[in-house]
C-alpha cells in the first residue's frame, strides 16, 4: 500500500533491527512503553514472526528507512478472548504528526478485521492526550482505567484503556467469525 506518507506492508523477521531502534527509546526513556528492557533483536524478530501469522505486524517505510510499526495480539491468552486484539504503535520520534502512524493504525485495524476480531483494545499509559486523542480519532471508546498499575521510571503511572469495535453494531450479537 502506498501512502503520501510512506509504504505500509508486512513486516518481515529481518525488519527487527529498524523495529528495535524505534523502540529503543520509548522503553529507555518512557513510560510509554511497559518494558523495562529493550528487546534483543532475536526477539523482536520471534514477536514479529508469532504476530504476523495469528493477528499482524506492519512496518512503515519511507524511502528505504522503517520509521514505523503497529501490530495486533492477543489481548488475553485464554480461547474466550480469542476474537480480541490489543494494539500497538511505535513511530520513530523525528516522523510523528507526518500522517505514518495514521496511514500505519488504518491498515492494521482493517487487517484484524478481515482476519475475524471483533474487538481492538489499546493500553495507553497515561498521561499521553496525543494517543487519547490518536485512538479516538479511530473511534475507539473509553472502555476503563487500571490506576497505578505500571512501576517505571521511579513512579507509578495509570493506564487507560480504549477499545474499538472492529464490526458495526449489527454484527454485536452475532456469532464470531473464523479467524484467519
Amino acid at each position: 500500500m502506498q501512502a503520501m506518507s510512506g509504504i505500509v506492508r508486512p513486516a518481515v523477521p529481518q525488519d527487527a533491527v529498524a523495529c528495535v531502534a524505534i523502540y529503543r527509546p520509548y522503553v529507555e526513556n518512557t513510560a510509554i512503553s511497559w518494558e523495562i528492557e529493550v528487546p534483543t533483536v532475536d526477539e523482536m524478530a520471534s514477536r514479529i514472526d508469532g504476530l504476523r501469522a495469528t493477528h499482524e505486524w506492519l512496518v512503515l517505510e519511507r524511502g528505504d528507512q522503517i520509521v514505523g510499526f503497529a501490530y495486533g495480539q492477543p489481548l488475553k491468552r485464554l480461547a474466550s478472548f480469542r476474537w480480541s486484539a490489543e494494539t500497538g504503535i511505535y513511530i520513530d520520534v523525528a516522523h510523528h504528526r507526518t500522517g505514518g502512524g495514521r496511514d500505519l493504525y488504518t491498515r492494521l485495524l482493517r487487517r484484524l478485521t478481515e482476519r475475524g476480531y471483533r474487538q481492538a483494545f489499546a493500553g495507553i499509559t497515561q498521561p499521553n492526550e496525543a494517543s487519547n486523542e490518536f485512538h479516538r480519532s479511530f473511534g475507539f471508546q473509553d472502555a476503563g482505567i487500571y490506576r497505578r498499575v505500571a512501576w517505571k521510571r521511579d513512579s507509578w503511572h495509570d493506564v487507560a484503556w480504549m477499545q474499538l469495535d472492529l464490526f458495526g453494531p449489527a454484527d454485536r450479537d452475532g456469532p464470531p467469525g473464523r479467524i484467519a
